[in-house]
């Protein structure tokens, strides 16, 4: 089954790019898994007619119990039927029809047609959902079309709300039903329902949702917007297969919830209210397709109506009429299409003597009107038939007899609509010129007439058709009158009486009221008046428009003190009122285990209270560095060097990357404008959350209940051949968490070089005005070569490193030159040391990553962006995207081999020449990509801001000097 689901997906995805090469073709290639899951539907029916169902599932996240749980049931196989074969209908059809983006078309209807066929299969409450909403999304990319036309993207945007938020209702249902059943598997809740007012909740969320994507009065506004779509889709999603899935979901979970107090009142009030009204307007409109969506609305209706009593015979009712109405209606639909596309219209008013031209359309769409009239021997009359079975003599049903009036009414109204139907786009009208359409050719006419022959050859091969339907309404008890069985003839019964007179009176109802001579239809056509659902639908959206525009006046005020003042109050009123009812975790917990601690705390404790009365950015940045410094030394004395010694140059590198920064900022910070009240409020807040962040500490320390996770990690470092535990974690233990980790580090270092990179352009180009004769921002001429080659004190002559002549000489420094022509090669040994030591002392692949950003800091520092770029003659990213690739790669060297992945092996070797024993785990090899990931973001970094902060001016060099920039 999954496999079926990836085939769909998988071929969907191709097919966007073989429409043009292709042709035609595509959609014989798009029909290939719709037959597949026929074929294969079919080998499993018997064992699922016979009560086995066919179940699949595959472990996603075992440990929290997730799982792909699929399954096909009697329920299920009837839906693959209708999703397959309407499926491969449509698709036939489509390739006669369809003129243009065959490919886009082609893909997006079979990756509807698998999210449909997973929806039916799936047997997760999750996984249903996941489904739902997929086919949500591939009818709003149908309905909007490739351009987005103004009259398809407004259809395709109500559609997708609509649909999306009873998908939303629906989910909170369903994680409601999951966690009062206990699970989420859908089988297993309905094999034990659960009760309780928890569940009442749930059957109403669920419901909503059901409604929505039915399009069930007062929501169904979307379903006649929807006709803007191509008919292919029309027939294939709004009719036939996605319109069902709120049908499908009653049906599902009414054998084990039809008997909670909300089900049934709710399912049949609005099932009536909608398949009468839907009727009504349906015979009100006078374009076919609109016609046919109301129509649509009012079956659908009467589908929730049927599979929402929650008894055998009105199971049986629903499952008939589910697929005779996938059939006929489908095929209604495609003969509408071979009208618009032969005769140029689908206005009745306009189409005249079409039947005469097309005897073939005529006879698919008599066959297919009388279905759903209910006329025997048809599949429709043996739906309609056991409906009213159901409600005449059926019990256990409150309210039957009205339920069972508004049958009759909404199916006499269907009779009449289905007349209004043929007279409309066959009958010759006397106000109308008799047009001259072309015969369609047999490739757009025979699934139509395929569509529509089935329900007849259904209707006589009824037998078939009760195997699968009695295996479904099976699950539901019988009543006392005994079980129903399907039959074309029942004798003299009062069920054939009223089918009888619904026949008569839908007839009577048309023929009474027949259009005027001049076409400007029925004199009853404005005697009712329904509510406008699509005026209702704009003005909630513009309801809701206007809703979230004053919200957003009032709350997004363009102040980041504002915001942040929001937030912090929330976490007081909500984690801050938590503490203080449950307290703050064990007495006795010890504050400090060194006197040490003390005044190092205090250092830490007035940097920070420093950093609030501080007027200039650097400073600032300095203390807070120092806070950082000092929290280092906290680690250290705790016993974590490692840790110390990453925080250490995490805090010099970030606070050397600030500093560039400030290069480019005022000095001083904004003037404060707050007034004293304001002031004292805010400081406040901010010992509040202190005291806040303080308490949750110590609670969450002292909260642990369960054995700590270290004494695991010691226990099994042997196995590592490791002594530093910290660098066993990173590297093997946690490896997984490292590699997603530094994969986050070069997505936010790509995202600080494109913002650094937003203004680029015009920072070169005011570096190059500055090179050519103006002014710099320190007041120095920019034409250097008029300056008079006088001695100068402070501007050194010689260059000890490559790239130091680029500064000028009242940023150069030769002591600083010097130092780092010394320290650049010796921090680079230690960033090595650090990187190979780290399995066994303090250090690692991070750690000497950074010790090698600084290095390259303190390079850029003496020669800038020319210097940097001789010290590391490589591109950053490439040398950052190797560093990852080495990572990953390493991770999935062990899959290859049928271990686990991720996983580490020790290696050693003796008396090898010079070495002598050489041991070691083959992690290191992801340590390496750890350790070149951090020096490519760190070169990535400085080339940004080097660029973008802090250009360097460069000295104009006379012609004999020649060009020496790179």
């Amino acid at each position: 089954m999954l496999v079926l689901v990836i085939a769909h997906a998988g071929l969907a995805a191709a097919l966007p790019c073989w429409g043009r090469r292709t042709g035609r073709a595509v959609w014989a290639i798009a029909a290939l898994p719709l037959l597949a899951a026929l074929v294969w539907s079919a080998v499993r029916a018997p064992d699922v007619l016979a009560g086995t169902p066919v179940q699949e599932s595959l472990a996603w996240a075992p440990s929290l119990g997730l799982s792909l749980d699929l399954r096909l049931d009697a329920l299920s196989l009837l839906m693959v039927w209708v999703i397959g074969g309407v499926g491969a209908a449509v698709l036939a059809y489509s390739a006669y029809y369809t003129e243009r983006d065959t490919g886009r078309e082609a893909g997006l209807l079979l990756a509807f047609a698998g999210a449909m066929t997973g929806l039916v299969l799936a047997d997760n409450l999750f996984l249903l959902y996941v489904f739902w909403e997929l086919t949500t999304l591939a009818s709003y990319f149908l309905i909007a079309g490739p351009e987005r036309s103004r009259e398809r993207r407004p259809a395709a945007e109500q559609a997708l709300l609509t649909t999306v938020a009873g998908g939303l209702s629906l989910l909170a249902g369903l994680v409601v039903l999951g966690e009062t059943a206990g699970t989420y598997r859908i089988s297993a809740v309905l094999a034990d329902p659960p009760r309780g007012a928890a569940v009442t909740v749930a059957m109403v969320l669920l419901l909503l949702g059901a409604f929505a994507k039915s399009a069930q009065m007062p929501l169904h506004g979307w379903l006649p917007a929807a006709m803007v779509a191509p008919t292919p889709v029309s027939a294939y999603l709004h009719a036939a297969t996605m319109v069902k899935a709120g049908v499908y979901l009653v049906a599902r979970f009414a054998p084990g919830f039809a008997d909670v107090p909300p089900w049934r009142p709710a399912v049949f009030a609005v099932g009536l209210v909608s398949m009468v009204l839907g009727a009504w307007r349906a015979l009100r409109e006078t374009d076919l397709k609109r016609l046919l969506a109301y129509g649509t609305i009012s079956e659908l209706g009467l589908l929730m109506v049927l599979f929402g009593a929650g008894t055998r015979t009105a199971a049986m009712a629903g499952a008939v009429m589910l697929a005779a109405h996938a059939a006929f209606k489908a095929a209604l639909f495609l003969v509408t299409g071979i009208l618009d596309h032969r005769a140029g219209s689908r206005d009745v008013r306009e189409l005249s003597g079409a039947g005469r031209r097309m005897p073939g359309v005529f006879a698919a769409a008599l066959l297919a009107a009388l279905s759903m009239a209910g006329v025997p021997p048809l599949l429709g009359f043996l739906g309609k038939e056991a409906g009213y079975e159901a409600f005449l003599h059926g019990t256990g049903i409150g309210g039957r007899l009205p339920v069972l009036a508004g049958l009759v009414l909404g199916s006499v109204l269907t009779v009449a609509y289905a007349g209004r139907f043929l007279w409309g786009a066959f009958a010759r009208k006397p106000w109308a010129e008799p047009g001259t359409p072309d015969r369609p050719g047999p490739g757009l006419l025979a699934p139509a007439a395929f569509l529509s022959a089935a329900g007849l050859v259904l209707g006589l091969w009824y037998h078939g058709v009760a195997a699968l339907v009695r295996a479904y309404a099976d699950r539901y008890p019988a009543g006392p009158e005994g079980p129903y069985e399907l039959a074309l003839w029942h004798g003299l019964t009062p069920v054939l009486g009223l089918s009888v007179l619904t026949l008569l009176l839908g007839a009577a109802l048309y023929a009474a009221h027949r259009e005027r001579a001049d076409g400007t239809g029925p004199r009853w056509k404005t005697l009712v008046r329904l509510p406008d659902a699509q005026r209702a639908y704009r003005r909630t959206v513009r309801a809701t428009d206007l809703l979230a525009l004053r919200l957003a006046r009032g709350t997004q005020v363009g102040s980041l003190p504002v915001y942040l003042t929001v937030l912090l109050c929330a976490v007081l009123a909500l984690p801050g009122a938590a503490l203080a009812v449950t307290g703050t975790g064990p007495a006795g917990t010890r504050l400090w285990t060194s006197s040490v601690q003390v005044p190092l705390a205090l250092v830490v404790l007035a940097a920070a209270v420093a950093v609030t009365a501080t007027r200039h950015r650097l400073t600032g940045v300095l203390l807070v560095g120092a806070v950082g410094y000092g929290v280092a030394g906290l680690f250290l004395l705790r016993g974590a060097p490692d840790l110390a010694l990453t925080q250490f140059l995490v805090e010099t590198l970030t606070l050397v990357v600030v500093v560039f920064v400030l290069r480019r900022m005022p000095a001083r910070f904004s003037p404060e404008k707050a007034a004293p009240r304001t002031r004292v409020l805010q400081g406040a807040l901010a010992g509040s959350i202190g005291v806040l962040v303080g308490v949750f500490t110590l609670a969450a320390a002292g909260a642990r209940r369960a054995p700590a996770v270290s004494e695991d990690y010691f226990r099994l470092l042997p196995e590592t051949g490791a002594h530093n535990t910290v660098n066993a974690i990173v590297v093997d233990f946690r490896a997984l968490d490292t590699l997603g980790e530094i994969a986050v580090l070069l997505v936010a270092a790509l995202g600080v070089v494109s913002l650094a990179g937003v203004r680029r352009g015009g920072d070169e180009a005011g570096s190059a005005r500055t090179g050519n004769g103006t002014t710099g921002a320190r007041g120095e001429p920019g034409d250097r070569a008029a300056l008079s080659p006088t001695a100068q004190w402070d501007e050194p002559h010689e260059c000890w490193l490559p790239g130091g002549s680029e500064r000028p000489g009242g940023e150069r420094s030769l002591l600083l030159e010097v130092s780092t022509w010394m320290a650049f090669p010796s921090l680079m040994v230690v960033s090595v040391f650090l990187l190979f030591s780290g399995h066994s002392h303090p250090g690692g692949g991070f750690s000497g990553g950074l010790v090698a950003g600084l290095a390259c800091v303190l390079r850029y520092l003496v020669g800038g962006r020319d210097g940097l770029g001789t010290t590391a003659p490589v591109d950053p990213g490439l040398l950052a995207g190797g560093g990852l690739a080495l990572a990953a790669g390493t991770g999935l060297v062990p899959a290859l081999l049928g271990a686990e992945p991720l996983s580490g092996v020790l290696v050693e070797a003796h008396h090898l020449p010079l070495i002598g024993t050489l041991k070691f785990s083959t992690t290191l090899f992801f340590d390496m990509g750890v350790y070149l990931l951090v020096i490519g973001v760190a070169l990535k970094l400085l080339s940004a801001l080097g660029t973008h902060l802090a250009p360097a001016p460069r000295r104009t060099r006379t012609p004999a000097e020649g060009d020496l920039t790179r």
